[in-house]
């Protein structure tokens, strides 16, 4: 095993049970750097922060001495089965070691992390009832499907048939506690069509069954709520702004120009993956703004949502942005909003539960997303309400309030939950919030 020059402290990488650095019993602190017994003053969220950035500057500047030092005293004050400021810097770290590694930088640092167990991190394959559970455990995901129902009900009312495009992270666990509110709502249940994009990248959260029998099982519910639902699954990737599914709709849409059939899009944190136009851009030499537009996938996509003319568009996601390309400021913005997820979780997982290791590991597949990797591979790209708002007014969208009765219902849900959660309206669009800071975002809108 290669040693380091000076104290040898060695990588493991197993981000649940063992620090990613093992220092010996008797250590020799590096030159300029705290000992053992200083580094408690080391242990706040800001210190932290500050002593990635450096760490991530040094491995891009392929300064493997300086990486080093830093490591050992991140590692030192940092422990994965710490507090949720120390887990998530933990998990920083890990996807900084996995930068080193995978793009060769600091050589010797790359060396020793692929001299010992494989950097990928083990996200859980849930079951139906699994994920059905954990989805309900915060209102990161619940929040979404709340106000979106909401919105919904009242859009398709009167309506016959509701054909429901289902563009969701979390396979499609909104639609029961939909069918359930169309079934007790309307006395005439409407006839229900649902597709669902079905792409084979692999985002957490993973389910262990496939779309076909998915659909089998959601056809069962509904049918035992004395609803009628059609399930099809559309070969679509978001690779390409779902170029397949659009054209798909497209063809659907010309079938039945007759039948008074509304058309519900409902994009549930997956439009994010959509490339944006930092990479998208296939004309580079062209520094207008114009050009840029012209290649973004996620605009060309929201503008083929137009041209279908949906009854109604619901886009719920999280409010953060991870695309800047500078590796530093989007590990500050990173630092700076996935503190959330862990702080939470110290409110209903305790330690050592299967669940919060599931819970943890998701979080830490989106940490090396979008600290490890660059170009196609960082598809953790997350923009901020304010941008896709934006996008939806350029696409000739115009946003829909949400009503009291969605707010009530949201409001209620919240209940259920820790009292860090909040509520708050901005405009027409409702935002989930933790301690008062952003998290998740809910826009509705129509054709203009």
């Amino acid at each position: 095993m290669m040693q380091f020059t000076e104290t040898p402290p060695h990588l493991h990488m197993n981000i649940n049970q063992t620090p990613l650095l093992q220092t010996p019993k008797t250590t020799r602190p590096w030159p300029g750097f705290p000992t053992s017994k200083s580094l408690a003053s080391f242990g706040d969220a800001n210190c932290m922060e500050q002593l990635l950035v450096h760490c991530a500057n040094a491995i891009e500047s392929n300064d493997a001495t300086l990486a080093q030092q830093i490591l050992w005293v991140l590692n030192n004050i940092a422990p994965p089965d710490g507090d949720s400021n120390q887990r998530l810097t933990c998990a920083f770290l890990r996807a900084l070691i996995t930068r080193a590694a995978k793009n060769g930088t600091c050589k010797l640092l790359a060396s020793i992390a692929n001299s010992h167990t494989s950097l990928s991190i083990n996200t859980h394959q849930f079951s139906v009832i699994e994920l059905a559970s954990f989805v309900d455990l915060t209102p990161w995901h619940r929040f979404g499907f709340t106000a979106a129902n909401a919105v919904i009900l009242e859009a398709i009312e009167g309506y016959p048939v509701v054909h429901i495009v289902d563009l969701s992270l979390t396979h499609c666990m909104q639609i029961p506690t939909l069918i359930d509110a169309i079934a007790t709502r309307f006395e005439v249940t409407p006839m229900l069509k649902l597709t669902v994009a079905g792409f084979t990248e692999h985002i957490p959260p993973k389910l262990d069954l496939s779309y076909e029998q998915l659909g089998s099982k959601l056809i069962a519910f509904a049918r035992s709520r004395n609803v009628i639902l059609e399930f099809s699954v559309v070969p679509a990737t978001y690779a390409n702004g779902f170029s397949s599914l659009i054209e798909q709709l497209r063809m659907q849409n010309s079938i039945y120009t007759d039948t008074a059939e509304a058309l519900v899009i409902n994009c549930q944190m997956l439009l994010h993956y959509i490339p944006d136009e930092t990479f998208s851009n296939h004309n580079p030499s062209s520094s207008s703004s114009t050009s840029s537009s012209v290649h973004s996938y996620r605009s060309m996509f929201l503008k083929s949502l137009r041209s279908l003319d949906p009854t109604v568009v619901v886009l719920v996601d999280e409010d953060a942005d991870l695309t800047s390309n500078n590796l530093v400021c989007r590990l500050r913005s990173a630092f700076n909003y996935l503190w959330i997820p862990y702080d939470t979780v110290d409110t209903f997982l305790p330690r050592g539960s299967k669940q919060r290791q599931w819970y943890e590991a998701d979080i830490c597949w989106k940490i090396e997303n979008v600290i490890a990797h660059e170009g196609l591979q960082r598809v953790e790209r997350i923009e901020p309400k304010s941008r896709w708002v934006q996008r939806m007014r350029n696409s000739n969208f115009r946003s829909l309030c949400f009503g009291e009765d969605a707010v009530s219902e949201v409001k209620n849900m919240l209940s259920e939950h820790a009292a860090g959660w909040g509520l708050k309206k901005e405009e027409d669009d409702l935002v989930l919030t933790w301690k008062g800071h952003n998290v998740v975002f809910a826009t509705a809108w129509i054709s203009a």
